[in-house]
């Protein structure tokens, strides 16, 4: 099979004969439920390659999701999810790039007991400080009626492509205080190692609280072991009077302290890192449901930045009109005032998602533009935009779904960026 799509297949190889092997086993598809997701993606777009400029690159991706036996069941069930990629004009573009990649594939078993819950495999650790992949072990459990504790281990897929596997390790948990609907708190550690070395080692705090008069609080805190300092402080605080909606929020960066330090593994932040930049911005918003129908709101938002000495203030009005079932038409208009060049520009926003539109055989339309003015050219081009169409239908009850959808671009840092992109999604219940 030397077609492109022969040469998906083999890379994806792998998944393609689990997912053969469940259908063909009627005593394990018979039972426990088995659910299989198919997506295929075809994009078109033109790219600068090492070999030639403005080079069309037709990527083909196929991503499929397995599960048997459903998540909440308890006992056994198993989870998988991966993908594979072949560049059907054959460029170079990706050459440095892997073809595929397995994003998870785990068992999962549950007792109602405490309400245990163990994963074993590669998984996706989130929750406090986690937000991670890793290949290894995860456990969750009641600690009495007002505690939950989880905690994981194993080796970080991140660091998978440096210095080898060897040395390599994450370990954390978080332990959480929480009772009914009224409050929660959480405390996290997590420390990850690449190649022996400790790359990051952190602590932190997430809220929720449930305050008089209907205020709702949260937020999150990050102490960096490594260097000694908070990466970052985020709270915010909702509230409602009559048909208003408001929120408030307070976040600070410290980047020295946010970005991992550590010196095994490359950095896309490295700069970040060094430069002892600290970000703070503070604002809030507030949305007035005029009717079923209607809707207005505003925003406000302000930067200050401790190295540069900057600041800057953005501030915006919306209105959005609600149709039938998800149909809906809105607009946003904004400026931002800051001291530099790319910090004073004028934006505008339209965007609309016709759901089921009446005499067309589709399901939806939607559509997005944004025009952003800058107040000063950057590179010679004072402006940047962005138009996006797209329209899907759904066939076989549902179980299929095709969308088609074009992007188009151009800012002072990419002079056009044209794309299309074609979505099957296809669904298997069984």
């Amino acid at each position: 099979m030397n077609s492109p799509c022969g040469k998906l297949v083999r890379r994806f190889g792998f998944l393609c004969g689990v997912c053969g092997l469940l259908l063909s086993a009627p005593t394990v598809a018979g039972a426990m439920e088995v659910r299989l997701n198919s997506q295929t993606l075809l994009l078109f777009m033109q790219r600068n390659t090492s070999t030639s400029a403005d080079a069309s690159v037709i990527p083909l991706y196929e991503y499929l999701q397995a599960d048997i036996g459903a998540r909440s069941t308890r006992g056994l069930s198993f989870h998988f999810y991966g993908w594979a990629r072949e560049d059907l004009n054959d460029s170079d573009y990706y050459k440095d790039n892997p073809d595929g990649e397995l994003l998870y594939g785990y068992l999962n078993y549950s007792r109602p007991f405490n309400n245990l819950n163990l994963r074993l495999g590669r998984q996706y650790v989130i929750g406090g400080l986690a937000n991670n992949s890793i290949d290894g072990l995860s456990l969750q459990t009641d600690l009495g009626p007002d505690f939950v504790l989880s905690i994981y281990g194993g080796l970080p897929v991140a660091f998978d492509t440096t210095a080898g596997r060897s040395g390599d390790s994450i370990f954390g948990g978080r332990l959480v205080w929480h009772s009914d609907s009224l409050h929660e708190v959480g405390l996290s550690y997590q420390k990850t190692s690449n190649d022996g070395s400790t790359e990051d080692q952190r602590l932190g705090l997430d809220l929720t609280l449930a305050l008089p008069a209907g205020v709702n609080l949260s937020g999150r805190s990050t102490y960096n072991l490594e260097s000694d300092g908070f990466g970052e402080n985020f709270y915010e605080a909702r509230f409602a009077l009559s048909d208003f909606n408001f929120r408030t929020f307070f976040e600070n960066y410290t980047y020295a302290d946010y970005f991992a330090p550590g010196k095994q593994t490359p950095n896309p932040f490295y700069v970040l890192n060094r430069g002892g930049e600290a970000q703070t911005n503070f604002g809030g918003d507030v949305v007035w449901r005029m009717s079923s129908d209607w809707e207005f709101g505003a925003k406000t938002k302000f930067y200050t930045y401790d190295v540069n000495s900057s600041s800057a203030a953005y501030y915006s009005g919306l209105i959005t009109w609600h149709g039938q079932d998800l149909t809906q038409i809105g607009g946003e208009v904004g400026t931002m005032q800051g001291d530099a060049a790319d910090n004073k520009y004028i934006l505008s926003r339209a965007f609309f998602y016709w759901d089921r539109p009446a005499g067309l055989p589709l399901a939806f339309i939607s559509g997005d533009l944004l025009y952003a003015a800058y107040d000063q050219p950057i590179y010679g081009q004072d402006n940047s935009f962005f138009a996006s169409l797209g329209a899907g239908q759904r066939f076989l009850d549902d179980r299929l779904e095709l969308k088609l959808s074009g992007d188009y671009s151009s800012d002072p840092y990419f002079d056009s960026d044209l794309r299309t992109m074609l979505v099957a999604n296809y669904r298997f219940d069984y």
